[in-house]
């Protein structure tokens, strides 16, 4: 424990009940260090923080009822001085652009999660940013850059069946996912994915989910 007997109050979240423990198990060894709540979407997450007043919240980037961009953003807006540290398994430049933006401290991937657990939360304890190894290259392209220069995009309107699409592709959702999320065949997604693309005349995923993303749909 710290020299102020203080703990460190952290909340986790995460959609996978099976990871959430494994992570809660890991943090139990840290003695300076309390769990005061767990959730399994975006939305429990906000009341969590609003009602436990935690120090630091670990969140997923792909949670049901509200994405962990997004919950980022609005944990921020809540309360300031509440630290972020993104768990995910996107290994992507633009999920790791988007929740610095949204106000992260730190983003680790799952793959490191087992030897990089401790050196993140205390990175951020400390007052830095922590990202995994791999990925740091792509934070010093985007400290370079100053901001992400995109093509300016006048989409035609997309129906809202798209739109619920577009949503969970921004959440990282599969097609299989998706199709057991909105109650439709992968076909269907497939095709709903495939109009997205030609109404925002875009080529590439990385695109989708940055558009997706930019419009707050995470």
């Amino acid at each position: 424990m710290n020299s102020s007997g203080v703990r460190y109050r952290v909340v986790v979240a995460d959609h996978h009940v099976l990871f959430r423990q494994g992570l809660k198990h890991i943090l139990q060894a840290l003695e300076d260090l309390e769990i005061v709540g767990e959730a399994g979407d975006g939305l429990k997450v906000l009341e969590l923080v609003r009602e436990s007043l935690p120090d630091m919240v670990i969140l997923d980037i792909s949670m049901p009822g509200l994405g962990g961009i997004e919950a980022t953003r609005k944990i921020k807006a809540i309360d300031s001085h509440v630290k972020v540290l993104i768990v995910t398994m996107h290994n992507s430049f633009e999920y790791l652009n988007f929740a610095i933006r949204a106000g992260a401290s730190g983003y680790l991937l799952k793959e490191d999660g087992d030897t990089e657990l401790f050196s993140a939360i205390k990175t951020i304890r400390q007052g830095g940013v922590y990202i995994s190894p791999i990925l740091s290259v792509e934070l010093a392209a985007i400290l370079a850059e100053g901001s992400y220069k995109g093509e300016s995009i006048d989409p035609e309107p997309l129906t809202l069946r798209e739109t619920e699409v577009l949503k969970h592709i921004a959440e990282g959702e599969t097609n299989r996912e998706i199709a057991v999320s909105l109650c439709m065949s992968i076909h269907t997604v497939q095709h709903h994915r495939g109009n997205i693309m030609r109404k925002l005349n875009l080529r590439r995923m990385a695109d989708l989910v940055r558009y997706a993303i930019r419009k707050g749909y995470a």
